[in-house]
């Protein structure tokens, strides 16, 4: 049977997309020696784009256990990368927030992840690489459309965890 040429291309972007990102994460390890290990800096880059979050939504967002998320956690508040309160009246709610520190390392890494794919990239011709970045603009405006409407529902479900 044959596959559905949408079904085949969603199974190409998930296939594609981990293997790009392992690849980039791994070779920005190389470059710059960094405390963070790759699920420390996953949690981070959520952090800081949805903060004051809670522990639990990390948990969930990365498929964890609140225990394994915890120590997590630890290590980047003891690094000075993120810092953890108590949500008002809810002892039992811990609120996060990336600081200035945990901002900077972000950065540092993201930009020598770009340099090392610009790198994998320059072997491609100019049309292939238009290519990649018409592709990679269509999926961003979907998925940001996807994200827009998942963020204007965030703040209620954030005041529920």
């Amino acid at each position: 049977m044959q596959q559905d040429p949408t079904q085949g291309c969603a199974a190409l972007v998930m296939d594609t997309i981990p293997l790009v990102m392992r690849s980039v994460v791994a070779e920005a390890h190389k470059v710059q020696a960094t405390e963070l290990s790759v699920p420390q800096f996953c949690a981070l880059m959520f952090i800081k784009d949805h903060e004051g979050i809670s522990l639990s939504s990390v948990a969930e967002h990365r498929g964890t256990t609140l225990s394994s998320t915890s120590k997590l956690v630890d290590g980047l508040v003891e690094r000075g990368y993120v810092t953890r309160d108590i949500a008002g009246t809810d002892r039992r709610r811990v609120i996060l927030a990336i600081t200035e520190s945990g901002e900077a390392v972000l950065e540092s890494v993201h930009q020598v992840a770009i340099a090392r794919l610009a790198e994998r990239l320059a072997i491609l011709s100019a049309t292939e690489r238009s290519t990649i970045v018409r592709a990679m603009e269509l999926l961003q405006s979907i998925f940001a459309r996807a994200r827009g409407a998942t963020a204007e529902a965030e703040p209620q479900l954030g005041e529920q965890l």
